[in-house]
């Protein structure tokens, strides 16, 4: 009798203590909601997920400081801080936990909404703010979105929150952009917003550029996620521009979002199930290739491929 398979164990956190009208971890539900459900071909639960906000400031987190002794096998980390939503130890274990293997998705904003991120070893060198580590291209140090006038660089416009984008993948598309549904093969759209955040692949890791966006505002090219592939330096990582690629009012602005954001939304995503699907398959992507479970689906079709059991493409 075979035995079932145990399911990943994936943490959702923020980096800001609970706050009903900011971006709490109760508002990407949708995400925490689509990983619980998802089940492998045999009908099993492939994830565990604990979603939570981080402790009052003012001391290390209970969670993020001792992540790397934890069962945890992934951490998809939401930087939603004004800049000191990470203590020293919360950043040095959770850098030991994906030295140690952990799976590690680190997404922030605009302008310094999230640069505490900025120590953690190898994804935070990956993050560029306005007032810490900015970008090294200094014609990259300008506004972008042009209407949210309190809002300054990195800003890149990519459309209303709730609309979605048309993406362009780079070089040969990674695995978390795979969609045997799609036309191209790949992922086309992800979800829009008006301010998104700026990140690179750094110099001296295993990583790329996997996807990018063009502004609507300005034509001008942003990166919207860098991969870091599994290694010497650690477990599988991805930096992403923006956490609201997985936020439930990105997703359907029904949902709600806190008295500060001042943009009209648009309705994209709920209008268009095509890029609704791409948006899942995304975050379902993302979580299986942190996991490794993808790499290792993906490893066995190629090796079937070159041994003549499948037909290679």
């Amino acid at each position: 009798m075979n035995q079932q398979p145990e399911p990943k164990k994936i943490l959702l956190q923020t980096t800001i203590s609970t706050t009903e009208d900011d971006w709490s971890i109760a508002r990407f539900s949708s995400l925490a909601a689509l990983l619980r459900d998802a089940r492998d071909e045999s009908g099993n639960l492939l994830y565990e997920v604990t979603a939570r906000d981080r402790d009052p400031p003012g001391k290390p987190d209970s969670v993020l400081s001792t992540i790397d002794g934890s069962d945890f096998d992934e951490l998809w980390l939401f930087a939603v801080d004004t800049g000191s939503g990470l203590t020293e130890e919360d950043c040095a274990a959770i850098s030991r936990f994906r030295k140690n293997g952990g799976g590690l998705l680190v997404t922030r904003d605009h302008m310094d909404l999230g640069s505490s991120v900025c120590t953690l070893g190898g994804v935070g060198k990956a993050h560029y703010f306005h007032s810490k580590q900015p970008d090294p291209d200094v014609s990259r140090r300008k506004r972008d979105d042009p209407y949210t006038t309190d809002i300054d660089w990195p800003n890149f416009h990519s459309g209303a929150n709730g609309d979605f984008q048309e993406i362009e993948v780079i070089d040969e598309a990674h695995p978390v952009l795979a969609n045997e549904r799609s036309p191209t093969g790949s992922i086309r759209f992800l979800p829009s917003h008006p301010h998104e955040g700026d990140i690179d692949a750094p110099k001296g890791e295993d990583a790329r550029v996997i996807v990018t966006g063009k502004s609507k505002a300005t034509g001008v090219d942003f990166n919207i996620a860098v991969a870091f592939e599994p290694g010497e330096h650690g477990g599988a990582a991805i930096a992403e521009s923006t956490f609201h690629h997985f936020a439930d009012y990105n997703w359907d602005p029904r949902s709600g979002c806190p008295s500060f954001v001042s943009e009209r939304p648009g309705d994209g995503l709920q209008r268009v199930p095509a890029a609704m699907a791409d948006t899942h398959r995304y975050a379902l992507n993302i979580a299986g290739w942190l996991s490794g479970a993808l790499r290792t689906q993906q490893k066995a079709t190629r090796d079937a491929a070159l041994t003549g059991a499948i037909p290679a493409d």
